[in-house]
């Protein structure tokens, strides 16, 4: 359930933009993306920052899309999500010195062991190192991501554009995945992994 509402918005916006077209879709975005937000308020009694800044992002562009009748709005939408995490990513490890893609792997196995059948407490330690390359790595991908969806949305149609929002962007995010995890595999105690 809680994947598929993270999915909602964008297979909401896919199938309302191939129906009607970009700026019903752009709306359609922007009133799934605010229950997204009430749905967390009421089932969490709080709505993390990251979906705060994504809402504010798809309100903003979103909004100008449909007021201006203007697609170029939209379609900054995904660069912009990707280098704000790109940079985030970067202040947070070289200024406040937290890594946070080392938070987030650990949250994640714990909460699958927390799932999970074992009543064991999680006890894993990923090295430093590996943490600083999944670090950069993330960086780095999310950087390209941005540029390579401007790129796209400047020098192919709208309908390549769209389709490569939601294929692309999902099929190069899930790669990237793979990647770490296959970097993390060996340190994954036993029953983790």
């Amino acid at each position: 359930m809680a994947a598929l509402l993270e999915y909602l918005p964008l297979i909401l916006f896919f199938a309302v933009y191939k129906f009607v077209d970009i700026y019903w879709a752009t709306g359609v975005l922007i009133v799934t993306s605010s229950i997204q937000l009430g749905y967390h308020h009421f089932a969490h009694g709080k709505i993390a920052t990251r979906h705060w800044i994504f809402f504010a992002i798809a309100l903003v562009l979103g909004g100008l899309t449909i007021l201006f009748q203007d697609e170029q709005f939209i379609k900054w939408k995904a660069t912009v999500i990707y280098a704000v995490l790109a940079v985030s990513l970067i202040i947070s490890r070289y200024i406040f010195k937290k890594n946070l893609v080392e938070k987030a792997l650990i949250g994640v196995l714990k909460s699958a062991n927390e799932k999970g059948d074992t009543d064991a407490p999680l006890n894993i330690e990923l090295p430093k190192h590996i943490c600083e390359q999944l670090n950069l790595m993330w960086v780095a991908i999310l950087a390209f991501i941005a540029g390579l969806n401007i790129y796209i949305a400047y020098n192919f149609s709208l309908d390549f554009w769209v389709n490569f929002k939601v294929f692309g962007l999902m099929g190069i995010t899930f790669v990237a995945i793979l990647i770490t995890m296959a970097k993390i595999y060996k340190y994954l105690p036993e029953d983790q992994s």
